[in-house]
């Protein structure tokens, strides 16, 4: 009764305060943030007490014979509800201080609560008809939030989006049929018990349309396109929810449907995730190395977090159908964790562009700068976010890493050949992706945070309101908490890995992770201590070095009068090395035009510019595009606006109705 009590009251916060967005007056409008923060922490207790294995149910609530609305929630459902509860807490409180500078209108606050709402719903659907509407519900109002501007630019990006997400829904809603089709269930734990009387080819079916219905939500390569322009165009706010959580709602959806419902499957149904996990991984970070847009380079990094979550996931699958539970369970445990670390660090760092964004008025990191001097907390928190999601210790995102290494690593266990050798590839994409996701955010934070301000706009930033820091720094301090503790998070994740592998994992914790029947361990609280000290010795040695008098003087300018901030390293100089590294990835292109006052020896001007080509969209969707183009515009002649030619369609199916005998 109490864990429904916590329900009802979070539930009950975030309705009222969708209602109150539409009757309160403009400058109150704010507050409806903190009704949003107060349900998301009544939720947080309730997803984590469904985590600890306690159930949830709402009875069905019949609307027709064959339509009800049935809520029920897991362990796994708990695991996601605390996800989402965790960053709404943080975002709501961030949105009080972004909302009151930005402007905040009435609809917007009502569709920010519908859309958490709806997410909660999604990841407890307890049948079909629930969940389908739920998840139509989330995408519609994320396609409100991305469009709500009403620029041509986020028109755009709402209509790839909104084309993008109903096609995967179409795969969604075809798994379904055919899993009541075999099973006889519209409950998920009825088509669970049924799911042995599916046949195997049919399985194979309902797995690959989960892949492309849940993969495209959750943006694995190729059908990635909307992600890292639909997120740039939304709010920051909203930008930061959607890659946070609303992406997640594709791998719960695929951990339900995939691992729960359809059981254990072949071998190589865990290796073709893991090599999605590898491509979307590797893919995903080295387009973002390639970004100027703050936005859109972690757009693209959520891409390749998505992979590090599946190279987790396929590891549990593969283990799991040769029969080495425990290996599996251990690799679902890397794949959740850092499910949830990448909801805290990403949702940090589109906070952090959120704040940048707001005081420079741009998200070109070229014309940024300095920041770091007038905007501390923000450079701070960004900082541990890009240290967090670079996997460097002591934060969350090194724990989850190694331990998908782990797992990735542990498939020379494997009894097949394929999975001997697949596995350690994907440890090696692993190790790839985080050198480049490195670069990265060196990159990200030492061009907008490190230098001189490259523009008035830089140079006249100013740090966020106190909401806006608080938000950030409860993400800031999680991302050390899961970091040095992360026995307490394996306890919350645990049982739903218990219930879909029937192995604890064999994982212990105590001040030292380790795996069993392994020599493997982890220490993150002595590695935290270890740099604590290093810290400390660094600045004894400092203090106790002499009073020597510091001196300020201006830094090597190559003779001339001054340096200017034309003069500073720029993200395109930073990253043309890796640029020419990948070129056979990128496909660069580049103009160089010159003008010249006596050719060839006096230049007047030199113009560069060089691009990628986005080979996805060039090579898949674009050809696509251009047959369906093609396709609908000579359908279009069958609709000519004569009505003697409709009569005519009329007559001539009526004629092969009475020859067919229908």
């Amino acid at each position: 009764m109490v864990l429904e009590n916590y329900f009802t009251i979070g539930i009950l916060f975030f309705l009222f305060g969708a209602v109150m967005s539409c009757v309160l007056p403009q400058k109150a409008k704010k507050y409806i943030y903190w009704l949003s923060a107060i349900g998301a922490a009544n939720l947080i207790i309730a997803g984590l007490s469904l985590s600890s294995g306690a159930r949830f149910s709402v009875s069905s609530i019949p609307i027709t014979s064959a339509l009800e609305f049935s809520f029920q929630g897991d362990a796994l459902s708990g695991f996601f509800v605390t996800i989402i509860s965790i960053l709404t807490l943080s975002v709501s409180l961030y949105s009080i201080g972004y909302t009151k500078t930005i402007g905040s209108k009435g609809l917007k606050g009502f569709l920010y609560n519908l859309f958490i709402l709806s997410m909660y719903a999604v990841v407890l659907s307890g049948n079909i008809i629930t969940f389908l509407i739920s998840w139509e519900t989330m995408s519609v109002v994320s396609y409100f939030l991305v469009t709500f501007d009403r620029t041509e630019k986020s028109s755009k990006a709402g209509l790839l989006y909104a084309v993008m997400t109903h096609i995967g829904t179409a795969f969604i809603i075809i798994l379904f049929l055919v899993l009541y089709r075999y099973t006889g269930h519209m409950d998920f734990a009825g088509m669970r018990e049924a799911s042995a009387q599916i046949p195997g080819d049919v399985k194979t079916l309902v797995f690959i349309f989960s892949i492309i219905g849940f993969g495209t939500k959750a943006g694995i390569i190729p059908f990635h396109t909307w992600l890292p322009i639909a997120h740039p165009a939304a709010p920051s706010n909203i930008s930061s929810l959607m890659s946070g959580v609303m992406i997640k709602t594709g791998i719960y959806g695929f951990i339900r449907i995939s691992m729960d419902v359809l059981g254990h499957g072949p071998e190589w149904w865990g290796i073709t995730i893991i090599v999605i996990g590898a491509v979307s991984s590797v893919i995903g970070v080295l387009y973002a190395l390639m970004e100027h847009d703050i936005k859109k380079l972690l757009a693209y990094h959520s891409i390749e977090n998505i992979g590090i979550i599946l190279l987790g996931i396929g590891s549990s699958m593969m283990f799991a159908s040769n029969g080495m539970y425990v290996l599996s369970a251990m690799a679902l445990i890397a794949g959740l964790y850092h499910t949830l670390n990448h909801a805290i660090f990403k949702g940090l760092l589109f906070l952090g562009a959120g704040s940048i964004m707001h005081a420079t008025h741009t998200k070109n990191m070229e014309d940024m700068g300095g920041l770091i001097k007038s905007m501390p907390y923000t450079g701070l928190f960004f900082l541990i976010g890009s240290v967090s999601i670079c996997a460097l210790p002591p934060f969350n995102g090194f724990v989850s890493e190694w331990l998908t290494y782990q797992a990735l690593l542990l498939g020379f266990n494997a009894p097949s050949i394929t999975a001997k050798i697949l596995s350690p590839l994907g440890g090696a994409a692993l190790a790839l992706t985080g050198a480049l996701a490195a670069a990265c955010f060196v990159k990200a934070f030492g061009i907008s945070f490190l230098g001189v301000p490259r523009s008035p706009h830089a140079r006249d930033a100013k740090e966020s309101s106190a909401s806006m820091i608080v938000g950030m720094a409860i993400l800031a301090v999680l991302c050390l908490m899961a970091g040095i503790f992360p026995g307490t998070v394996i306890g919350v994740i645990s049982p739903s890995v218990i219930a879909l592998t029937g192995s604890d994992g064999n994982i212990n914790y105590d001040g030292l992770l380790s795996i069993g029947n392994t020599f493997s361990s982890l220490a993150p609280a002595a590695i935290l201590l270890a740099l604590l000290c290093i810290g400390l010795a660094v600045i004894a040695f400092v203090i106790t070095g002499g009073k020597r008098k510091t001196a300020y003087a201006d830094s090597w300018d190559c003779g001339m009068p001054s340096l200017t901030p034309r003069m500073q390293y720029t993200a395109t100089a930073f990253t043309k090395p890796i640029r020419l590294i990948f070129k056979r990835i990128y496909l660069p292109k580049r103009e160089l035009d010159i003008s010249y006052i006596l050719k060839p020896v006096f230049i007047k001007s030199m113009k560069y510019s060089g691009e990628i080509t986005p080979f996805f969209e060039r090579y898949m969707y674009e050809p696509l595009t251009w047959l369906i183009r093609n396709a609908a515009a000579k359908a279009r002649m069958l609709q000519s606006g004569n009505l003697n030619l409709y009569l005519g369609y009329i007559l001539i199916t009526l004629m092969l109705l009475l020859i067919f005998g229908i």
